[in-house]
């Protein structure tokens, strides 16, 4: 399909200089183009700039054959589609349970030990079949796409046995064949002990290490490798021995770390040049220190410290330090039932005091960078995918986070195709 789309109110994260993330106080700047147009072919931006210099650029003998399709977007914005780097979207059925032991009183932790949190889902999965998977996440991909989603990373770590991550994993890949979106796949199966391995932890990492990591990398399963450090899941010299593991059948490391109290996750994922450290509601100055001396994304979840009433990390004085942030939904049926990046902006600017500037930054770019696909996404820039979408008539971008409740989004494309 050849599209253009005119007219454009103002044209969002424009990028001419090819950068693979911003950081620091640059995530508070945001080049867009007033009055503008974008011109996309065989599913990639091929041109763009301001309306008044459109007849003189390159592409306008082009972009105006009638084998084009134009839409004006005269009072609407186009922004590059969101990517959200950090989901569970495989399961079976919900949690709406564990949500009202939660209003009365019960902690994340305490309904976990009861057998509910990630051993709930896990049983559920492991009953659940390949097709069932299949179907209950294509609703959700396709709810997440029309939000404005154009890439997703998903993770296995509901199955808790070798049969049942990798029947995740074959979802997942089947995922990749029938959804138009971008989507990287997680190996997470130190997501939890399963309940067979309480009291035999050390167990149960050694399957993972000696089972599942040679199965997972020899089908060519997943793209990266997770581990869950935290406090009562797995400890730091757990997830070191997993990372090693995973390194040497060429799965890159990425970390969910420091949720529940400081772990020691962080290091141990920048020590393996994780592409991603996330949660991090515990982060302190060490922490800090060791992100600022690698090319590690730090990656934040504000959908699950809603959901689940927990302190949010600490983004102002993450991003004044100089850090980059990426922002994802963990979009998972426990602790962040939602997989829409538009409120996870508007929590990450309410809560963490992000401004819409930042939050378009690492819902985008940054979050883009957390799945190694910056220099296919995460910008209006020459070449870059066409994954974008066009918003309903708002008065500025800052308009995307601040009306919380509704949809912004009007028209999706993904590969340069409307959907």
């Amino acid at each position: 399909m050849k599209l253009l789309i005119s007219n454009i109110k103002e044209l969002i994260q424009v990028d001419y200089d090819s950068r693979e993330k911003v950081s620091g106080k640059d995530m508070a700047d945001l080049q867009t183009i007033e009055d503008a147009y974008i011109y996309i072919e065989e599913g990639l931006i091929k041109g763009f700039g301001k309306m008044e210099g459109f007849t003189q650029s390159e592409i306008y003998n082009i972009a105006t054959r009638n084998d084009v399709k134009e839409i004006d977007a005269a009072g609407k914005m186009v922004f590059p589609s969101f990517c959200d780097s950090h989901t569970h979207i495989v399961y079976d059925g919900s949690r709406e349970i564990e949500y009202i032991d939660k209003i009365r009183g019960l902690s994340y932790e305490e309904i976990a030990k009861r057998g509910g949190g990630i051993l709930n889902s896990a049983k559920r999965l492991q009953q659940a079949s390949e097709l069932q998977l299949i179907e209950q996440a294509m609703e959700r991909l396709e709810e997440i796409k029309m939000l404005g989603t154009g890439a997703v990373e998903i993770k296995s770590g509901y199955g808790l046995t070798t049969e049942s991550e990798m029947k995740m994993l074959r979802v997942i890949r089947k995922l990749k064949e029938l959804s138009p979106l971008t989507i990287k796949s997680t190996f997470l199966g130190a997501h939890a002990v399963p309940a067979e391995y309480k009291g035999r932890q050390g167990e149960y990492v050694d399957l993972i290490i000696n089972e599942m990591i040679p199965e997972v990398a020899g089908d060519n399963l997943a793209d990266y490798i997770d581990v869950f450090c935290d406090r009562g899941f797995f400890t730091q010299e757990e997830t070191d021995r997993i990372l090693m593991a995973g390194v040497k059948h060429g799965l890159k490391p990425k970390i969910h770390a420091n949720e529940l109290d400081f772990s020691g996750g962080i290091q141990v994922g920048v020590k393996y040049n994780a592409l991603s450290v996330d949660h991090l509601e515990f982060t302190g100055e060490e922490e800090i220190d060791v992100l600022l001396e690698s090319d590690t994304m730090p990656c934040l979840l504000p959908g699950a410290a809603f959901f689940l009433e927990m302190e949010y990390p600490p983004a102002r004085r993450m991003i004044d330090s100089g850090l980059p942030l990426a922002l994802a939904s963990d979009y998972n049926p426990g602790s962040s039932p939602s997989g829409n990046m538009q409120l996870i902006m508007s929590i990450a600017c309410i809560k963490m005091k992000m401004l819409p500037e930042e939050v378009i930054n690492a819902s985008t770019l940054n979050g883009a960078y957390a799945m190694d696909l910056q220099h296919e996404l995460g910008t209006i820039s020459l070449g870059k995918k066409a994954n974008v979408f066009i918003t309903k008539s708002i008065p500025t971008y800052a308009f995307m986070p601040y009306a919380y409740g509704s949809n912004k989004v009007e028209t999706v494309i993904i590969n340069g195709i409307i959907q």
